[in-house]
């Protein structure tokens, strides 16, 4: 989360308005346009917080480091005070349980029966034997890491935003700049990656020290504040580790749609339909995902699945998250009142102290004018 800057700019002629901005990985499909990229992938709109910030935002394609929105816009209408973001760590490995169940499938393509020599009537090959082949290039020790995509994804996210609001992130208010980060690596690594883009905005042409040397300091680690819901204790027992808070889940993992999805997979892969479940279904998915994320490379996986499957495995994925993260229990969302009550906090001392700002310049203001007048 960054928060900054903690003193207010000398600016009291338009109206004050405290800017709260979160910035959470929203993907509209209306948004993902046609390109000459041979790595994207009709799959991607289906990939939710995994998708390619570019694929979500074909925008970001022709200059990464520039801001969306021209900053006129906030001219005669708002002076910024204060920013607040909550942003996400940036592009990923896969977990090692993501690996693991991975490696299995791989095994599960590598140790078929040989067939009876009919290819893939799809596209003319074998698409099992292809994925056997296929580089399995993922090891344990990935673990959910962030790569180095998602270094550069932060990197260009802080230029961005610091040309957007120019006034909060001038030179002066660099030290007072605020990073707090969960204690996740890939949250610690993608806040350091943050501060080297502001670094660069700063001092264009000059390589960043360590964050530690930086004159905002390194981002500070809050897990009661970033990682909520593991401090519930009411959240970990009603949803986290309570065996049937995802019956709902596991209902549509062994329903019509998904069978339909397996029983086609089986026969693409040319293995036994008994030896698949959902889960490697789903790791399939997003394997073809990460390999365009992380190598920008559209992998045979990308192949195993069409628009209609992607669909059902999107719907599956949104599902769990319902249930676990968002709205399915009311628990969820209270979990998160720490958190947005210190951003509203914050917002609030910002309005507070700027409007004692506006009372102090009128009064010096008066003062001058009735000297003038004697």
């Amino acid at each position: 989360m960054l928060r900054g800057p903690q003193r207010l700019l000398n600016v009291s002629v338009a109206p004050v308005a405290a800017l709260a901005v979160t910035l959470l990985s929203s993907f509209s499909r209306c948004s993902l346009l046609e390109s000459d990229d041979p790595a994207v992938s009709a799959l991607s709109p289906y990939f939710g917080t995994k998708t390619r910030y570019e694929d979500a935002n074909p925008g970001l394609l022709p200059d990464p480091e520039a801001p969306q929105r021209d900053p006129e816009l906030l001219e005669d209408a708002c002076t910024p005070v204060q920013l607040v973001a909550l942003i996400r760590h940036g592009t990923r490995y896969p977990t090692a349980k993501q690996i693991r169940k991975l490696r299995q499938l791989h095994g599960l393509l590598q140790a078929r029966r040989s067939g009876d020599g009919r290819a893939d009537p799809a596209d003319g090959r074998d698409l099992g034997a292809a994925l056997a082949d296929w580089p399995l290039w993922y090891a344990d020790w990935m673990d959910g890491q962030l790569v180095e995509k998602g270094r550069q994804d932060m990197r260009q996210l802080a230029l961005r935003l610091a040309s957007l609001f120019p006034t909060l992130f001038s030179l002066e208010n660099y030290g007072r700049l605020q990073l707090v980060t969960s204690s996740k690596h890939r949250c610690v690594d993608s806040g350091a990656a943050f501060l080297q883009g502001l670094w660069e905005h700063y001092h264009p042409g000059l390589p960043p020290p360590d964050v530690a040397d930086m004159e905002c300091g390194p981002p500070r680690i809050n897990d009661k504040l970033m990682r909520f819901f593991d401090h519930c204790e009411k959240f970990l027992t009603e949803v986290e580790k309570n065996a049937t808070a995802l019956y709902h889940v596991e209902a549509f993992k062994t329903g019509p749609e998904m069978q339909k999805i397996l029983k086609k997979v089986a026969a693409t892969l040319q293995v036994p339909v008994k030896n698949l479940n959902a889960d490697l279904i789903q790791v399939a998915f997003f394997t073809c995902s990460f390999d365009l994320a992380i190598k920008g490379v559209k992998s045979p996986w990308c192949d195993v699945f069409d628009i209609d499957d992607a669909k059902v495995l999107e719907y599956l994925n949104d599902l769990k998250q319902y249930w676990k993260r968002g709205y399915g229990y009311t628990i969820n969302s209270r979990s998160s009142c720490t958190l947005f009550q210190d951003i509203f906090q914050h917002l609030d001392k910002a309005i507070e102290q700027k409007q004692r700002k506006v009372l102090v310049d009128g009064s010096e203001y008066r003062k001058y004018r009735k000297i003038q007048e004697k």
